[in-house]
């Protein structure tokens, strides 16, 4: 996953963290997934093998399952999968997108305060929210579902003091 970060990397900086949202994202479109097959799976039976028009509806509802499994399940998954949070020596940048693309970063020296929520359920499993207000026209960038977000609030933190006071080096 290191060399998705590479790219996106300045010359005076060096990557320290990168991660995905949680995968508990997906668990909704997999479920979602299962209940649009098997809601199909009920219509195919329901449809009377012996009518002349039982084809048609098979294919329909065949048809209508494919789309439906394609706009509710895989392009969630897909946003999930292009979405990546990169920390630096230098910033903290957002990338998601896998048709439109979309980039946010933040200056280290600019971070004003990192603070994470993380309810029960999402303590439980590991991941929660992060939020990074900055002293920039845009103010605020919110992290959604990471993963360990108490470790990487230290993370950022650890190499927010590093930048400010010069270092700009991994320890």
């Amino acid at each position: 996953m290191a060399g998705i970060a590479d790219r996106y990397l300045a010359d005076d900086e060096e990557l320290v963290h990168l991660t995905r949202q949680h995968w508990m994202e997906t668990v909704s479109e997999f479920v979602l997934l299962c209940l649009i097959w098997c809601g199909a799976g009920l219509l195919l039976w329901a449809v009377p093998q012996d009518a002349g028009w039982s084809g048609g509806a098979s294919l329909v509802v065949l048809g209508a399952a494919a789309v439906a499994s394609l706009w509710w399940a895989l392009v969630p998954l897909l946003r999930w999968r292009f979405t990546v949070y990169i920390l630096t020596t230098k910033r903290i940048y957002k990338r998601s997108g896998f048709l439109t693309k979309r980039g946010r970063s933040i200056p280290l020296v600019r971070v004003n305060d990192v603070s994470f929520r993380a309810h029960l359920w999402q303590r439980l499993l590991g991941y929660g929210t992060l939020t990074i207000q900055s002293a920039s026209e845009q103010g605020v960038m919110t992290l959604r579902h990471v993963p360990d977000p108490e470790s990487l609030k230290a993370l950022i933190y650890q190499q927010v003091d590093e930048e400010q006071r010069g270092d700009g080096v991994l320890r």
